[in-house]
């Protein structure tokens, strides 16, 4: 029986629980944008809730920049933590796993199970490395309607996603127009401007200055770890916002550093930023962070399209944008420019900014606001 959302509140709502991820092998060659090609690809995904006998209960979930396929759940009991948006999906969660099925893939040139730069190059027995194709935000996207397409999805009944996953939801709409009903992109943008390419550029250069980088062709437990952990260092803060930081961190020292001049850490914030950084390097391949910051760099609907509002002109889908105010990664007005231009070519779209002060992960926190919105657009 479909849950209500009086049967349901945010309360009672429950876990989706264990969960384990399945893989999509598709065994012919796949042209990326680029024109290069690969012989076959796998796409590590996993699935919450049960797909109606229509197919056109499906929701799909796009990941952001260093996120993957495990949203929801766990994996054994021994897990500290459940999946990056776990808040949101669920039984009487906002996306309700009682009424909808769930669906969300590691993208097309990623290191958590879907094929990218580190996987085997069937055809010479070693890894790709950077012969890997070049990625772009289209080639996720249509690389993930084969995935549905095999699950026998004949409908979504709506894409979610933040960041890089709000370009991914936003390629949905353009590229599939008749196979999507409903798209909520959030913290995003229908292109990268300068600065947040420039921030992108330096966290690739700190991967390549790293001696163990080796042009790419780095041992997989001997990459180049400290670049990557200053890139992601870097990136982080451009996650959160000014006021975020100076609440949980101020000017606190670390514990046993009470004396100055030194180079080592001192500061709470700094052992923070470091934490980041070493974590990071375990969960996540270097190259891969190459190839999916360029694809941030090459989403560029009006340089796509002609113009943005060109390229929303076809759009058939409503649409919920919602920035935030203090993403200055990817600011409000970015968001909302995407939905005046739907409106100019008088799409059903709204525009919703929602006051929070953490930056542009707003949208992976815990927020009342965000929860019924969500839940309100995809009854």
């Amino acid at each position: 029986m479909n849950a209500t959302e009086e049967d349901h509140g945010l309360d009672d709502a429950g876990e989706v629980g264990l969960v384990e991820p399945v893989d999509f092998y598709y065994p012919q060659p796949f042209t990326f944008e680029s024109g290069q090609s690969i012989p076959e690809f796998t796409l590590r995904y996993e699935t919450y809730g049960r797909l109606n006998a229509d197919g056109t209960n499906a929701i799909l979930v796009a990941h952001a920049l260093t996120g993957d396929h495990h949203c929801a759940g766990i994996y054994s009991l021994r897990d500290r933590k459940p999946g990056w948006w776990n808040n949101m999906i669920g039984p009487g969660k906002p996306i309700d796993t009682n009424r909808f099925f769930v669906v969300c893939s590691n993208c097309i040139g990623g290191c958590q199970g879907s094929t990218g730069p580190k996987s085997i190059n069937p055809e010479t027995g070693t890894p790709y490395n950077l012969t890997f194709p070049f990625v772009n935000v289209v080639d996720m996207v249509r690389t993930q309607k084969l995935l549905l397409d095999s699950l026998g999805i004949k409908k979504l009944h709506a894409a979610i996603g933040g960041s890089m996953g709000g370009m991914q939801v936003l390629q949905w709409a353009i590229e599939y127009p008749d196979f999507i009903e409903r798209i909520l992109p959030m913290a995003t943008t229908w292109r990268q401007k300068s600065q947040a390419i420039a921030f992108d550029e330096v966290g690739r250069q700190a991967i390549m200055q790293d001696p163990e980088w080796k042009e790419g062709n780095y041992e997989p437990d001997k990459g180049p770890n400290m670049g990557l952990a200053i890139a992601r260092m870097m990136a982080h803060i451009t996650y959160l916002s000014d006021t975020s930081m100076d609440r949980k961190f101020g000017r606190r020292r670390q514990a046993g550093y009470d004396s100055k001049y030194t180079f080592d850490i001192e500061f709470e914030v700094e052992s923070y930023l470091r934490y980041q950084g070493e974590s990071f390097t375990n969960r996540f391949d270097a190259n891969t962070y190459l190839y999916f910051t360029r694809a941030l760099g090459y989403f560029d609907l009006a340089g796509s399209y002609g113009s943005l509002d060109k390229a929303v002109a076809n759009m058939k889908c409503r649409a919920l944008v919602v920035g935030f105010t203090s993403d200055w990664l990817f600011p409000p007005a970015q968001n909302r420019e995407v939905v005046l231009a739907m409106l100019r070519q008088g799409k059903e779209a709204s525009y919703l900014q929602i006051d929070m002060d953490l930056g542009h992960d707003s949208f992976l926190v815990d927020s009342d606001e965000l929860f019924e919105l969500t839940r309100a657009f995809l009854l």
